[in-house]
């Protein structure tokens, strides 16, 4: 097979399974692909280049088949599919979140979607600059609610739970009984969150456009 960006991209994620980002190295990489160091620093310079192209790689994942809405589609149900597509091609991938994060984009799917979903929110009415503040706004919640979800930050809740004195914290004892407080790892939480950001869009977009 020959050696080029697309399969050292591929190949790097299908091994964070078994190494993870942190245990990942330019080393294994050349030894999975079977090729000398030297050929693989050819195509990629180093670790900081290959999240570069592993981010690429996810980001190309979450474009594929992005379209305009189509008639009937509001801009809030389009704009939270584009959103839900890149967090389910974040979690596809061990540590994707990290990955995405870390890496620069500059494919030219980046643009494409960016083009879209900008026009999209004009197309409802919104100004660039806070559409495209809006839309930093939903990348960075989606980018950090994967990277909370895939880390399992509060895995130890509900030692957190046990520690905690109910009566002096009768509301946080109640709401970790009722939604298991600060548990970030459902679609129900994801989508709660989601929904929020597009609230807010909407409503701050009604005063500038009543």
């Amino acid at each position: 097979m020959k050696l080029t960006v697309d399969v050292i991209a591929r190949t790097a994620l299908e091994m964070l399974d078994e190494t993870g980002l942190d245990g990942l190295s330019m080393r294994l990489l050349a030894t999975r692909l079977d090729v000398q160091p030297a050929a693989l620093y050819w195509h990629v310079k180093n670790k900081s280049q290959l999240l570069d192209v592993m981010a690429a790689a996810i980001f190309n994942c979450a474009a594929d088949g992005l379209e305009a809405p189509r008639a009937g589609v509001t801009w809030q149900e389009w704009t939270a599919e584009w959103v839900r597509q890149l967090r389910k091609a974040m979690l596809r991938f061990r540590d994707g979140g990290r990955i995405f994060a870390n890496g620069s984009v500059t494919e030219p799917a980046l643009f494409r979607a960016t083009e879209l979903a900008l026009r999209t929110l004009q197309d409802a009415g919104f100004e660039v600059q806070p559409a495209a503040r809006s839309l930093a706004a939903l990348i960075h919640y989606a980018v950090g609610f994967t990277i909370e979800e895939q880390n399992h930050v509060y895995k130890s809740s509900e030692s957190a739970h046990s520690a905690l004195d109910t009566a002096r914290f009768p509301l946080t004892a109640q709401a970790y009984v009722d939604d298991n407080l600060f548990d970030p790892n459902t679609d129900e939480c994801f989508e709660y969150g989601m929904q929020i950001i597009l609230t807010g869009m909407k409503a701050a977009n009604d005063i500038v456009t009543p």
